[in-house]
């Protein structure tokens, strides 16, 4: 197996009400390949949500109390704490400086996943898309109406990790393939019938993609060929299915 993952170049900076899926449809043309039904294209979120208008001017935002007050003791910008507040579903951890929410589906990231890199204005953050799932499906169809084929997408951000250092790229957001890969039913190399292993896909992918996608590089999305990508099925058709259920959750 040979996995191929190339940037896709030239995507100017997204503004409000941009039309995303022409923009990734001439990146896919300069890059000079014919687009395959069982590629993946990986768009960063940030794209995303300026194309969708999620863009918030912080000088504007009036904080609460509770965001004064924690911004206060912690040196942080009281417009961000708020935001971060306002995106929340539940406010896991805040404290020591540190603001870790769950928001959106259950997604759990530090503020929210509010964003200040790369944006068209110093006063400018971006919150995640209000539901990325449906961005994707957005894009793929966008891409599908220009181009007669229509791949995989993914949308991915930046996550920290518990228990381990560093950031990783995730999918926050999928359409046109199956975000988990159950491998229950099937043997290993040895034989042994496997029972529990189930490989988050999307990902697996997202991740591959970062490494082409750095915050330094101007390279907001990616085209992933030559992984072997299952159709949707219930339980595993969005990234939204990645998130644990809480009833399941053995650390909260």
């Amino acid at each position: 197996m040979e996995i191929r993952v190339v940037a896709l170049t030239g995507i100017p900076r997204v503004q409000p009400g941009d039309d995303l899926a022409e923009m990734m449809c001439a990146a896919i043309e300069r890059l000079g390949v014919e687009l395959r039904a069982d590629d993946v294209l990986v768009v960063c979120q940030k794209i995303v949500s300026k194309a969708e208008g999620r863009v918030v001017t912080l000088s504007e935002v009036v904080a609460s109390e509770r965001a004064l007050g924690f911004a206060h003791e912690f040196g942080k910008e009281p417009a961000v704490v708020e935001l971060a507040l306002r995106e929340a579903r539940e406010v896991l951890r805040m404290t020591g400086g540190h603001l870790i929410t769950a928001t959106g589906p259950g997604f759990i990231c530090a503020n929210s996943g509010l964003d200040r890199s790369n944006q068209n204005g110093p006063d400018e953050a971006t919150l995640l898309p209000a539901d990325a799932d449906a961005s994707a499906a957005r894009l793929r169809a966008g891409i599908a109406q220009r181009l007669v084929v229509a791949p995989a997408v993914i949308v991915s951000d930046t996550f920290g990790r518990p228990w381990r250092l560093g950031q990783i790229d995730f999918a926050i957001g999928a359409a046109g393939l199956a975000v988990l890969d159950d491998h229950a039913g099937r043997t290993d190399w040895s034989g042994r019938t496997l029972e529990h292993t189930v490989i988050a896909l999307a990902d697996q992918l997202s991740a591959a993609a970062g490494l082409v996608m750095a915050k330094d590089g101007g390279v907001p999305a990616c085209l992933v060929r030559g992984c072997e990508v299952r159709a949707p099925r219930p339980g595993a058709a969005r990234a939204a299915d990645l998130v644990r259920p809480s009833a399941d959750d053995l650390f909260r």
